[in-house]
């Protein structure tokens, strides 16, 4: 079967193209590898959970959609792990004083326990997936993430 100039250009370029070198490739197998370990490490929180508990504790508490746009989830998203974490009795909600159209979710004395004894896991795991880089990588890399999220 012979070539066509069109098929010779696919395959040059299909040659070129490195899927170990891809970004995507390397935040998905680096994103695989972190979840890996914090699920091994917390199992009974997940990262978005971990991260929403974070957040109304430096917040003192948050609607559901202020909580999403802090933690960078959509409003399912959100209201799914917000009815998780009511359920294991770790937030409550309530009208917000504000504004009582609104709910309000806020820790609960539980829930400032799983956090205050989940942050040196969390920290545990953070090291664990970072254990391969010097501390000089470790904060450059964090400095690179940042840049390309802003």
């Amino acid at each position: 079967m012979l070539k066509t100039k069109k098929n010779v250009e696919t395959s040059d370029v299909a040659d070129k193209y490195s899927l170990s070198e891809q970004i995507g490739y390397l935040l998905r197998l680096a994103n695989q590898r972190h979840l890996e370990i914090f699920q091994r490490h917390m199992p009974d929180l997940t990262p978005t959970q971990f991260s929403l508990l974070v957040k109304l504790h430096e917040l003192g508490g948050a609607s559901q959609n202020e909580l999403g746009r802090h933690i960078g989830i959509d409003a399912a998203t959100t209201n799914g792990v917000v009815d998780r974490l009511l359920k294991k009795q770790f937030v409550q909600a309530r009208a917000d004083p504000a504004d009582k159209r609104r709910l309000k979710i806020t820790l609960t004395t539980a829930g400032q326990q799983e956090l205050t004894s989940a942050i040196p896991v969390a920290q545990n795991i953070t090291h664990q997936t970072l254990k391969g880089l010097s501390p000089r990588e470790t904060e450059r890399l964090i400095q690179l993430l940042k840049k390309i999220h802003d």
